[in-house]
């Protein structure tokens, strides 16, 4: 692909011409809020690194306006996953101008096998909706190994909350996944006034750049299980908290002090928990 071909057409109309002629507005109920910033959304998709030959899903693309960043890369092809019906057609007619780049997919990303929707080497980038986008972070760590990267827009808590070391006020269960099964980095800050409308908080990328060994599907439940219990009761000292599963002799087994609290953890201290359990059976 040379470089003529990633311009975006001269003939496409403006974004906010686009929105305004289908009525799009962002809906609470579904957690969007459009990035319309054309500056924003090139430092985003520029932030997925070198995309050419490579296949991108994005979650959530309301009016287009990171899938139209996307396309202005040498990226191979896009998957916009949109459930919103109203985006539909806005959709369709950007599709309309890349026929081989561009393919809509109107389902649900909570209830879509995403890995499935094309080949390696694949990604993810995407400014997620608000209120799913933990879910939906949690449910590509289980199968990371079929991603090179995910570059993910959260709310700035949350995409702290990713990159958290322990013994601070951030980690926790959401940390300890996260970066037991990838390499996390905060790209990006992003102010609320980037946003239409402009939600109340700040919002932030991720880099999620999955580790070339991967846990087992039961080792990865296993994991979901001990850091539920330990950080569900995380004021509480582990052999309390962890009772359930062993508790004192689990944490002498592991060579971890039962009078420790879950935020002191490392993530190799809990991947040591996790491996024991799941061996007990």
């Amino acid at each position: 692909m040379n470089q003529a071909e990633n311009r975006l057409p001269e003939t496409l109309p403006a974004l906010r011409d686009v929105i305004k002629a289908h009525g799009l507005d962002a809906k609470k109920a579904l957690g969007q809020h459009f990035l319309l910033d054309p500056s924003i959304v090139a430092r985003i998709a520029a932030l997925g690194g070198d995309l050419r030959g490579r296949h991108v899903v994005e979650i959530g693309p309301g009016p287009g306006g990171l899938t139209r960043a996307l396309l202005a890369t040498p990226v191979e092809d896009v998957y916009a996953v949109e459930i919103d019906q109203r985006a539909w057609p806005l959709l369709d007619e950007l599709a309309a101008y890349f026929p081989q780049r561009l393919h809509i997919v109107q389902k649900d990303a909570m209830a879509l096998d995403t890995a499935t929707l094309c080949p390696a080497p694949r990604q993810i980038i995407a400014n997620l909706p608000y209120n799913v986008g933990t879910p939906l972070l949690i449910g590509w760590l289980r199968q990371a190994a079929s991603w090179e990267r995910l570059t993910l827009m959260f709310q700035a808590e949350v995409a702290e909350r990713i990159c958290a070391a322990p013994d601070t006020s951030a980690y926790g269960r959401l940390a300890v996944l996260a970066q037991w099964c990838a390499e996390c980095s905060l790209l990006l800050r992003v102010p609320a006034g980037a946003f239409s409308p402009p939600p109340k908080v700040e919002s932030a990328v991720v880099g999620l750049k999955p580790y070339a060994e991967q846990p087992s599907p039961a080792l990865f439940r296993t994991m979901e299980h001990v850091t539920g219990l330990a950080f569900g009761q995380r004021r509480k000292m582990l052999r309390a908290s962890l009772k359930p599963i062993g508790g004192e002799a689990l944490l002498n087994e592991a060579n971890i002090a039962p009078t420790r609290r879950a935020e002191t953890l490392s993530v190799a201290e809990f991947a040591r928990l996790a491996e024991l359990v799941m061996n007990r059976g």
